[in-house]
């Protein structure tokens, strides 16, 4: 059925990001323009030049949400969680960013707003800004939906189960026992923040990432955030900070921590996961800022939300928490003393776990099977690389933090080996030798010693 239009409806209507300043926006009666960093060089007038006092505003989620609601047909469509719509009563206000707005609904929650048209949408900026007319019926019909004009009720989607589990994990070439796991995401539901640590080659990095969409259900990398530390990394970098733009002046932006929780606040049911590797090669304390006391799990909530040490000037009395659907899983090597110890702050808010080298069944049992190594040679290789760990961690000068991960001697699989004495050689002479030279650097006998008996009998 055809939708008639009429004068009065040939104006644009605007779809504007909520993000976390939602809230405020509706209790001040404003909308404040953010651009992408995709778009960033744009000059903020620039994006916002043709958004009139008069025309129609919807405030909505960052993302489309194709597993929301289904079609008439039963095949997913793209909708569009709405917030709260309203009328733009005044622009070109005075930071060129902001318009006044008569906000005139508003939600408890979010509401999703089905079909929405995305080859009609005009994106003036890629998160920030969408731009609908009526031009088209599939236009007409979304907009009367999403401003309330007419409301088309539409299936809740059944719940999916979970198609990423630590079975999962196993079966992708860990060695730990299920029950470990199990202990890992059962620890990480109840604290919300863990940190794997343990000797290098252990599989810690890896470890993480399978972890985070164990407790996502799915590899849903949009959930799972992966992010490195390192020294030159900073409050600004994390949380947010002043950035210079594309017109020679400073903006705010908001870093890859504070973005996560914006998404995930918007998404309520859905856990989000930030991986952060190697998060004692910068300064954590430093890096965090005040979201280091809200990473406690029991301060999860809009009454623990606290000031941040850069607000956004457009926002007063701005106040962040973490919601309780945010987890963070670290990584951190204990044996490279050069890097930062975590202080006692930082492990309260923490359950770690430590990795240690496997070379047990089941890693012989997968390196077999998936790289044609027959079971006998693991078996000799594992001999041999455990009786170094325990001399390695025997050392007074070293200890169990320098023991050799199991990774050294995990091919990928899909190439299988075809001279294992050679592979073991190779591996042998690039990887283990220039490592225990370096940890025997004043006594090399000992280190030969160690590399003779690992040569031996091949």
């Amino acid at each position: 059925m055809t939708i008639p239009a009429n004068d009065d409806n040939q104006r644009p209507v605007w779809f504007v990001s909520g993000g976390t300043r939602w809230k405020s926006y509706l209790e001040r009666g404003y909308w404040r323009c953010f651009p992408s960093t995709h778009n960033h060089s744009a000059p903020v007038a620039e994006i916002t030049s043709d958004m009139q006092p008069g025309d129609r505003i919807a405030l909505k989620e960052d993302r489309f949400r194709e597993r929301v609601r289904r079609d008439a047909s039963g095949q997913f469509a793209p909708s569009v969680g709405i917030w709260a719509t309203g009328e733009i009563s005044q622009n070109n206000l005075p930071d060129s960013a902001s318009l006044q707005v008569r906000w005139d609904w508003s939600a408890d929650g979010v509401r999703y707003v089905r079909n929405c048209p995305v080859a009609a949408l005009d994106f003036r900026d890629d998160e920030c800004i969408w731009r609908l007319t009526r031009d088209t019926d599939a236009g007409r019909a979304f907009i009367a939906e999403a401003l309330g004009e007419s409301i088309v009720a539409a299936p809740e989607l059944p719940l999916q189960p979970p198609t990423y589990t630590a079975a999962d994990i196993i079966s992708d070439g860990c060695f730990l026992e299920r029950p470990q796991l199990e202990i890992m995401l059962q620890r990480l539901h109840a604290r919300r923040n863990i940190i794997l640590q343990g000797p290098p080659g252990t599989g810690k990095t890896w470890l993480a990432r399978r972890l985070a969409y164990a407790l996502v259900g799915s590899r849903d990398d949009d959930r799972v955030r992966p992010l490195q530390f390192h020294a030159n990394m900073s409050y600004e970098n994390f949380v947010r900070g002043w950035r210079p733009s594309g017109d020679g002046r400073l903006e705010l932006v908001d870093g890859p921590f504070l973005r996560l929780i914006d998404d995930a606040r918007q998404d309520p049911d859905a856990p989000y996961v930030m991986v952060i590797e190697e998060i004692n090669r910068g300064n954590p304390a430093q890096i965090f800022g005040e979201m280091l006391t809200l990473l406690e799990a029991d301060q999860r909530h809009p009454g623990a939300a606290l000031a941040l040490a850069h607000p956004d000037p457009g926002v007063p009395e701005e106040r962040v928490y973490i919601p309780p659907n945010v987890y963070v899983i670290g990584t951190m090597n204990v044996a490279d003393r050069s890097l930062a110890l975590v202080d006692f702050a930082l492990r309260r808010r923490f359950a770690f776990f430590d990795l240690a080298p496997v070379f047990g069944d089941a890693w012989r049992s997968w390196v077999s099977v998936n790289c044609g190594i027959p079971a006998a040679f693991l078996s000799d290789v594992a001999r041999k690389l455990t009786e170094l760990n325990d001399q390695i961690a025997a050392d007074p000068t070293l200890g169990r933090q320098f023991r050799i991960g199991h990774s050294v001697v995990t091919p990928p699989p899909g190439a299988p080996i075809a001279h294992p004495s050679e592979w073991f050689q190779q591996v042998e002479a690039t990887e283990i030798a220039p490592l225990l030279a370096e940890y025997w650097f004043d006594r090399p006998e000992t280190a030969d010693a160690a590399k003779s008996k690992l040569l031996a009998n091949l």
